[in-house]
């Protein structure tokens, strides 16, 4: 028996480098996770004859809400492995682009599995609190009968912070980022039993700052559910802030430049103490595509 199929309009974004599908959520899609594996796969997913790329980093499904001042988007970010992730930062900046553009605002709220998140346009592209990182072990979260934070221990070889920021993360501080094999590195650590929900595994290295005062670190990061490296993990970047705050290779008030294959990402503080991340977004192309009606 055949499976009937519609067409589903899209918008393909970037935030640095972390690329996304994003479709309208009241345009059905019966198998969501089904539909992001198909678009997302690297090989031979969704492309266009002028971007050179294929296949997604993720699906956006987002829901506005115009009738909200100022708009909420409800937002799902469902993963090439067809899971769905809490939160997702670069993810996050181009839903706020794809709704400020059609209610012509400046601002929108964000509602995610974590929380609500508001975005604002800035001088340098968009701007998305990210809530406050936690090292508690119940929050990461770490296995159930670990009572301390994991801080700067071995895991699988690696020396590691772990962080929550929305998803969890272990953050790992190298001399030579470069130098680290990270598809060969990081999935012992993603998949390590202290992590029962697995985790990002984040490489960064302290370089040389563009900013006087500012500190900067290069980063690299293996995403659960892409199960790869990325050009860019936004929170990442901002388990990278916390990290370097928590072990004192930064000031815990310091604003954080963060350098990544796809760009650039500033993370610096809220008047209520969340962490701030900032960082442009690139609009790629539109299209249609098919899905299966079941």
């Amino acid at each position: 028996m055949s499976t009937l199929n519609h067409t589903v309009a899209f918008e393909k974004y970037h935030g640095t480098g972390n690329d996304f599908i994003i479709v309208d959520a009241t345009d059905p899609i019966a198998n969501r996770s089904a539909f992001a594996r198909a678009c997302c796969d690297r090989s031979s997913g969704l492309g266009s004859e002028t971007d050179g790329t294929t296949g997604a980093d993720g699906v956006l499904f987002l829901d506005l809400e115009d009738r909200f001042s100022p708009p909420r988007i409800i937002m799902t970010l469902v993963q090439p492995d067809g899971s769905v992730a809490p939160i997702c930062g670069n993810g996050a900046r181009c839903a706020a682009v794809w709704a400020m553009n059609r209610t012509d605002t400046e601002s929108v709220m964000i509602d995610t599995q974590v929380g609500t998140r508001q975005a604002t346009r800035a001088d340098n592209g968009i701007a998305v609190e990210m809530g406050t990182p936690t090292f508690a072990p119940q929050r990461v979260p770490l296995a159930a009968d670990r009572d301390e934070p994991l801080i700067e221990e071995a895991i699988e070889g690696l020396t590691v912070t772990a962080v929550g920021a929305g998803v969890p993360q272990a953050v790992a501080f190298v001399d030579d980022i470069d130098a680290v094999d990270v598809e060969s590195v990081a999935p012992a650590v993603r998949h390590a039993e202290c992590f029962p929900v697995g985790t990002n595994v984040t490489f960064a290295e302290r370089v040389e700052s563009r900013r006087a005062g500012v500190p900067r670190f290069r980063q690299r990061s293996y995403e659960r559910g892409v199960e790869g490296e990325t050009d860019a993990c936004a929170t990442g970047s901002v388990a990278i802030a916390a990290a370097a705050s928590r072990i004192g290779l930064i000031d815990s008030t310091a604003p954080v430049d963060i350098s990544l294959a796809g760009g650039d990402l500033r993370i610096s503080s809220t008047d209520r103490g969340e962490l701030l991340l900032t960082g442009g977004v690139t609009h790629e192309f539109d299209g249609h595509l098919s899905a299966p009606d079941e």
